[in-house]
């Protein structure tokens, strides 16, 4: 009893704080399901890490520095970049192609989508980050975790918390922040815009082909973000190549799930009461948020440009879907559609524009390493 009175009395106001934001990571994980397979761990990890004396993490015991096991963890996983590089091995061997190889002027949506990272960069800088700082806040728009992780690890370390729950979060509310962001640049009229889809096979030889040829292409464009479009582009072609069914299998299962456990739990050692409950935490949640929101009205807006020089318009949803939150974007696109004309189907374009959005995302990444590291 004596200990446990201890252990309450050594809690601070701000790890009781910690803690009900580590509970409410959880409820949202599994009461509204947003991204359980991340929230619910980092949710955990933000309650073990802000419990005192825990073990869990770094601390001095009697004098003597004693190495936490979570910290031991974010050494091997993450202060290398290893465990958001193999979830790209997992999402790469989960994407089909196909439909942005069907039509490839979505390449266009992904890159038109990402103009919220560039835009809230400035913002960041106007409100006093420094440049790694703002280039680091910018990127949460592409609605990209493993990226958000990557940059801001070797941007701005010490705001890999905030940064990493900003970027899940706003993944998991692309159902909730989209449709009011896209209505709110387009009129009924343009939400009702059916666009004629013709089923066209895609050759084996194209899908093998296009991997290598990102790689390469990317490679000379943005050097810095070969480590991530390569393990993308990697897990891509063991699904494509035809030879390695066993592993694109356990890339999609048990490889993403496995190394999403431990990079929940262990992106919680920034997440104690003295790194996350600052005011520019804050400021990162709120600036991540333009960040979407302006990401999601670049792609909208650059839609409605094109339309202006185009016969066959386009449904500027579209562009919304270029950004990287795959598959969940163009669902989102495709049930607004609906509700505005139950006989339009845009499904197919806006997964299309949706995986050139996951491209284009860790190329941005990469740009931003190349100016600002």
């Amino acid at each position: 009893m004596e200990s446990f009175v201890d252990g309450i009395s050594a809690v601070s106001t701000g790890q009781v704080g910690m803690i009900a934001i580590g509970a409410l990571l959880i409820y949202l994980g599994i009461k509204k399901q947003y991204e359980p397979t991340l929230l619910i761990p980092m949710g955990v990890g933000a309650i073990l890490v802000n419990i005192p004396h825990s073990g869990l993490i770094s601390q001095e015991i009697n004098g003597v520095e004693q190495e936490g096991i979570l910290d031991v963890l974010f050494d091997f996983g993450i202060s290398n970049e290893l465990f958001p590089l193999l979830i790209f091995i997992g999402i790469g061997a989960m994407i089909d192609f196909g439909p942005l190889l069907k039509n490839p002027f979505m390449f266009l949506f992904g890159a038109a989508a990402q103009f919220g990272i560039f835009f809230t960069i400035l913002v960041a800088i106007i409100f006093g980050f420094d440049l790694q700082e703002a280039a680091t806040i910018g990127i949460i728009g592409a609605a990209d975790g493993p990226t958000s992780i990557f940059v801001s690890n070797q941007l701005a370390p010490h705001l890999l918390g905030p940064i990493t729950v900003a970027a899940y979060s706003y993944m998991a509310l692309v159902p909730i922040i989209q449709p009011i962001a896209i209505r709110a640049v387009t009129t009924e009229k343009e939400r009702k815009i059916r666009m004629n889809y013709k089923a066209e096979a895609v050759s084996k030889t194209t899908k093998i082909i296009f991997p290598i040829a990102v790689i390469l292409i990317a490679g000379f464009v943005a050097p810095a973000s070969l480590p991530l479009v390569g393990f993308l582009m990697f897990g891509n072609f063991i699904r494509e190549c035809g030879v390695l069914d066993r592993l694109s299998s356990s890339a999609q299962n048990e490889l993403v799930n496995l190394v999403s456990i431990l990079l929940g739990l262990t992106i919680s050692v920034k997440m104690t009461a003295d790194q996350f409950l600052r005011l520019d935490t804050l400021l990162i949640i709120a600036f991540g948020l333009v960040a979407f929101v302006m990401d999601t009205v670049g792609g909208v807006l650059f839609a409605k440009l094109l339309n202006l020089f185009r016969k066959d318009k386009i449904n500027p949803m579209i562009g919304a879907a270029g950004i990287s939150a795959f598959p969940m974007s163009a669902r989102v696109i495709q049930k607004m559609a609906h509700e505005e004309d139950n006989q339009n189907f845009v499904l197919m374009y806006a997964v299309g524009a949706n995986v050139s959005g996951q491209i284009a995302s860790v190329v941005a990444g990469g740009l931003v390493l190349n100016f600002f590291t």
